[in-house]
């Protein structure tokens, strides 16, 4: 072939090399979630199937392609509050935790073991017991939770520093527990320096409040409103308002049961250069309740069983 011919042949495959590098670029892109579906009741619904599962982006709505049981670890930050407003409800906080980590950190169909870390943040957030699956050293932590007097609770700064260890440890999925009594909230983080840190961990946060709703003036309280609102809402977790502590044991039996009763949900993304902002999950059948937290980019270390 001469040096003319080659040239021609190179020039007629370009409109080929074009056509087939647009496929590929536009082919979709796959996502994942975690998904909780519970009925009214707050019970888990098992059997789900793609068609029962709705994934919004920005109100669009996306293919699901599968639809199975969640079987990865997760890595639970349980923070307590153990300031002087929450003397009086320690106690069902003791009571009520030990059944919850034992639910947690049972091995599930695949063997495997959640990972549990207690935090108390009266004054300055501390570390009771570091992430074990081990439920003898967890329940040695909840003994140790004791309500400490002239302290104020300091939860937004608690929120921060357990999603910045997450970072650190590179949790493939991670969760926050919140166990918070209504009163003073002390944090220096405001909630502009919460709500992104939190939604980049892909943790999904959970808040049960203690006691009587209340209406603070001050900043910090108009920062931990704002967190309990949207940082539940946007990460797939939940708000509780739990008018006495006596229903504290009831409501973490409920939640341990959501938990590990979760899907991971595969859906198509079209090829974007911009992200969606908002992901919604639904579900298809009325009267059911599905919330859903998207699942991180993991390395190939991250992805061995």
């Amino acid at each position: 072939m001469s040096g003319r011919q080659a040239l021609r042949a190179a020039i007629a495959l370009v409109p080929l090399y074009f056509t087939s590098a647009s496929f590929v670029s536009a082919q979709p892109k796959e996502r994942e979630l975690w998904v909780s579906v519970v009925d009214q009741t707050g019970t888990p619904v098992d059997g789900l199937t793609p068609a029962d599962i709705i994934v919004r982006e920005d109100n669009v709505s996306r293919e699901v392609l599968r639809v199975v049981p969640a079987e990865e670890p997760m890595q639970i930050a349980l923070l307590v509050d153990t300031s002087a407003q929450a003397r009086n409800e320690i106690s069902y906080m003791r009571q009520a935790l030990p059944p919850f980590v034992d639910a947690l950190t049972r091995p599930n169909d695949a063997g495997r073991r959640n990972q549990i870390a207690l935090i108390a943040f009266g004054e300055r957030p501390t570390i009771l017991t570091e992430y074990t699956f081990d439920t003898a050293t967890l329940k040695k932590g909840i003994d140790r939770i004791w309500s400490m007097n002239g302290s104020g609770a300091y939860f937004l700064d608690a929120i921060l520093e357990v999603v910045q260890g997450f970072k650190k440890r590179e949790a493939p999925r991670p969760v926050i527990v919140g166990i918070v009594v209504e009163g003073q909230e002390l944090s220096y983080r405001m909630y502009d320096q919460v709500l992104g840190p939190l939604k980049d961990s892909g943790a999904p946060l959970y808040a049960l409040m203690l006691g009587q709703p209340r209406d603070g003036v001050s900043q910090e309280a108009r920062s931990r409103a704002i967190v309990l609102d949207r940082g539940t809402t946007d990460t797939g977790g939940r708000r509780d308002q739990l008018l006495t502590s006596m229903a504290l044991a009831g409501r973490l039996k409920q939640l341990a049961d959501q938990l590990t009763h979760q899907y991971r949900v595969a859906y198509a993304r079209p090829q974007s250069l911009i992200p969606p902002e908002r992901v919604t999950v639904t579900a298809a059948t009325p009267g059911l309740i599905a919330r859903g937290t998207p699942v991180k980019d993991l390395t190939s270390e991250q992805r061995r069983p």
